[in-house]
């Protein structure tokens, strides 16, 4: 899928079906096959579902599809793509991780959507590789896989290694693998068929930009919060983001509370309790080490924070 078409028959994609797997992305992979064999009058795609024991998989909205095989029957494929979905970071299964090695050794090209990068790099096959994942996942596996290295981009194509970070994603590089093998002209039919006008460029963030996630326009509050995510482990003094935009910090109160209802320093410390949060349920990092980590003096002064603001303790926050 990610090179030339098969010279004799259909291209074969066998997706992998991970518990709690997202169906919105699982949909946006297949529908445009679907639609590409429609479009195009010929067979060009095929696919199988398959499962860990060959039984049917739950999604993230309760909906379960049936496995067309387990992969204790699967030696041998052309291309794989892991669909997965809630708590990746949970996922362990040894089986699973030798069945995707020893695919990979024996040529299968294989990608990951919406938060499959988790399991593909559970399974040692993104060392040396580009990949995305899903923003949500991203502070736990930037923790827990350091030397991989993830992008923030929508979707990722590297070698045979393919990657996206979410539903909207998947269907944008679902549109470019099946350009790239049979045509640009293919891929604008199939996104006509689905109303879908203009693919996203690959920079393009994954989350809505602050004006419209916050529905608020004024450029200089903009552009403090955009330092206030951008530093969240040594978070910057107050005097130093007032002046990066040329206010007093008595201007910045008057924004924060107009626009937000709410001081700059609550905020800040919400942005950095968020962050912890993210850290507690994704990965095995110390109490401790997440404190450091979003900026806080001490352990004790973390979990008074965190306890005043979601009401239980930290550690209450493990899975």
């Amino acid at each position: 899928m990610l090179k030339s078409p098969p010279i004799n028959g259909s291209q074969q994609i066998g997706f992998f079906l991970a518990p709690k797997f997202s169906m919105l992305s699982f949909t946006a992979c297949v529908e445009p096959l679907r639609s590409a064999n429609r479009m195009s009058g010929n067979k060009l795609y095929t696919w199988e579902l398959f499962s860990a024991d060959g039984k049917p998989v739950q999604s993230s909205s309760g909906i379960s599809l049936m496995a067309d095989r387990s992969i204790d029957e699967v030696k041998h494929y052309p291309v794989i793509i892991v669909s997965a979905g809630l708590d990746p970071h949970l996922y362990n299964d040894p089986k699973v991780f030798s069945w995707l090695r020893h695919l990979d050794r024996h040529g299968t090209q294989i990608g990951g959507t919406s938060a499959g990068a988790y399991i593909l790099a559970r399974a040692g096959l993104l060392s040396g590789y580009k990949c995305t994942i899903h923003w949500e996942y991203l502070t736990g596996f930037v923790e827990e896989f350091p030397n991989v290295k993830v992008t923030t981009r929508l979707y990722e194509i590297d070698g045979d290694r393919f990657t996206s970070a979410g539903s909207g994603a998947t269907f944008d590089m679902l549109l470019y693998l099946i350009g790239r093998q049979h045509g640009y002209k293919l891929s604008i039919a199939i996104a006509e068929q689905f109303s879908h006008f203009g693919a996203n460029s690959l920079d393009s963030p994954q989350r809505r930009p602050i004006q419209q996630r916050l529905r608020i326009n004024h450029p200089k509050l903009i552009a403090i919060i955009e330092q206030m995510e951008a530093n969240l482990e040594e978070p910057m003094p107050r005097q130093k983001l007032a002046r990066s935009v040329k206010l007093s910090m008595r201007q910045i109160e008057r924004l924060f509370a107009r626009y937000l209802g709410i001081t700059p320093a609550n905020y800040y410390i919400e942005l950095r309790l968020e962050r912890a949060r993210q850290l507690l349920k994704q990965t095995s990092m110390p109490i401790l080490e997440v404190s450091i980590a979003c900026g806080f003096i001490s352990a004790s002064h973390f979990s008074k924070c965190y306890r005043k603001h979601f009401d239980h303790s930290p550690r209450d926050e493990r899975p």
